[in-house]
């Protein structure tokens, strides 16, 4: 029986080590930006976690999942991030998180390409497109992206006159092969 016992839990703890592919992230950009009276303001996120695999011949087998902690809000003034947690906002007490999970990917020319990925803020799931840059090095994967959505699709405060409902965010993510 023993000699049963052993070779499962081998190739069970094999296919879960493959299955769980954590990614060392040595640097990471979340900037948001959005007009407020008609300027252009903004702030940063934190707290990036992510599983990669992409691989840019092969996107059968590529995927990226990723979330940031809205707690890890910065816009540079402790009031203002206080009413972006609040339940006017991104309500952190009952939604911490912002994730997004990749859906498909496009080659579009050099180490340039789209992403279509399911993003979910608050109770809120809806598709963008990212079109990104993917950068290989002998140490590192880099990837640069840049995408509008609609705060109000996501039930992130509500339609004004003052703030804009559209909302730039750009990401830069590099991790270490």
């Amino acid at each position: 029986m023993k000699k049963i016992i052993a070779p499962i839990i081998i190739l069970l703890l094999a296919f879960n080590a493959i299955a769980q592919v954590k990614n060392t992230v040595t640097k990471s950009a979340i900037a948001f930006e959005i007009k407020n009276l008609g300027l252009n303001t903004g702030g940063s996120l934190g707290g990036l976690q992510t599983t990669i695999q992409f691989d840019p011949v092969n996107f059968a087998t590529s995927s990226i999942e990723a979330s940031v902690d809205v707690n890890a809000i910065n816009t540079g003034s402790d009031t203002k991030d206080t009413h972006l947690k609040s339940a006017d906002f991104f309500d952190v007490a009952r939604f911490p998180k912002i994730t997004m999970k990749s859906v498909s990917f496009k080659h579009k020319s050099g180490n340039n390409y789209t992403g279509v990925f399911n993003l979910t803020m608050k109770d809120h799931s809806k598709t963008v497109i990212v079109p990104f840059t993917y950068t290989e090095t002998a140490t590192s994967d880099s990837f640069k992206g840049s995408f509008k959505l609609d705060r109000t699709d996501f039930g992130v405060g509500e339609k004004s006159m003052i703030l804009s409902s559209d909302v730039t965010v750009n990401i830069e993510i590099e991790i270490a092969k």
